[in-house]
C-alpha cells in the first residue's frame, strides 16, 4: 500500500529486456535507507519487488502482464522515475490509498500554465471514466493528484510547483503516456454495488443461509 507521495526521483541505470518481461536496475538514495529484499517500491505508480540492492541502487523484475499494462516498457536507460516505499504504519498519510496496481494508461493531450500551476488534460480509456469525479483523487505515474475537471476524454489535473519539481509528471510533455490508477474506494464501491444488485429481493437472506449460520435447526 502506498500514499502517492513521491519520495524521490530515481534513474534507470540498466535494463535487461526479455521477450515479454523486464528487469530494471534503478539508482536512488532515499528509498534505500531501510530497504530489504522482498520490499515493495512503487516505480512510476507500479508496485515492484526489490530483488537486490546496494548503497545506491536496487533491481526489480517486471512480469509480462505488467509490461503490457503499463508504460514501464517505454523506459530507457537514463529515464527518471518516481519512487515511493510502501506506506509505514507509523507515518503520516498525506495522499490517498494507492495500491500500485495500474488500471490503465493515459495520454497527455493538452498542457498549459497559469501563474504557478501547470494544467494537464489526460485522455484515458472510456472504461475508466466512471471512476473519476470532480475534486476526487487519481494517481498519475505514482503521484497522488486531485482531479480539477472531468472531460469527454478523461480528466484535468493541476500541478503545484512542488509537484512539478519533485515528480516526473512535472516534466511530461504533450503526447507523453502515463500510468493511471483510479481511486481504490471507487472501485470497491462499484464491486459492492454490483454484488448487491445480484442479490435477490431478500438481500441474500434465505432459509438455506439462515440454516448454515445456525439460526434454524435444518
Amino acid at each position: 500500500m502506498f500514499t502517492g507521495i513521491v519520495e524521490e526521483i530515481g534513474t534507470i541505470q540498466s535494463i535487461k529486456r526479455n521477450p515479454n518481461s523486464l528487469q530494471f536496475k534503478i539508482t536512488c538514495k532515499t528509498v534505500l535507507s531501510d530497504v530489504n529484499s522482498g520490499d515493495s517500491i512503487s516505480v512510476n505508480g507500479v508496485c515492484l519487488t526489490v530483488n537486490e540492492y546496494g548503497p545506491a541502487y536496487f533491481t526489480a523484475d517486471v512480469m509480462p502482464e505488467t509490461v503490457k499494462a503499463t508504460t514501464l516498457q517505454t523506459l530507457q536507460i537514463g529515464s527518471p522515475v518516481n519512487l515511493e516505499r510502501a506506506m509505514a504504519a507509523n507515518g503520516r498519510f498525506g495522499g490517498h490509498f494507492v495500491s500500485g496496481h495500474v488500471d490503465g494508461t493515459g495520454e497527455i493531450i493538452s498542457v498549459r500554465s497559469h501563474e504557478n500551476a501547470k494544467y494537464m488534460e489526460i485522455k484515458t480509456d472510456k472504461q475508466l471514466l466512471k471512476y473519476f469525479i470532480d475534486k476526487g483523487s487519481v494517481t498519475v505515474d505514482g503521484t497522488s493528484l486531485t482531479i480539477f475537471e472531468i472531460t469527454e476524454h478523461g480528466f484535468v489535473i493541476s500541478l503545484i510547483p512542488v509537484t512539478q519539481a519533485d515528480s516526473v509528471i512535472g516534466g511530461k510533455q504533450l503526447g507523453d503516456f502515463v500510468n493511471i490508477e483510479c481511486d481504490m474506494l471507487a472501485k470497491y464501491m462499484e464491486n459492492l454495488l454490483a454484488k448487491r444488485s445480484e442479490q435477490p429481493a431478500t438481500n441474500g437472506i434465505t432459509k438455506a443461509t439462515l440454516a448454515e449460520n445456525g439460526f434454524l435447526d435444518g
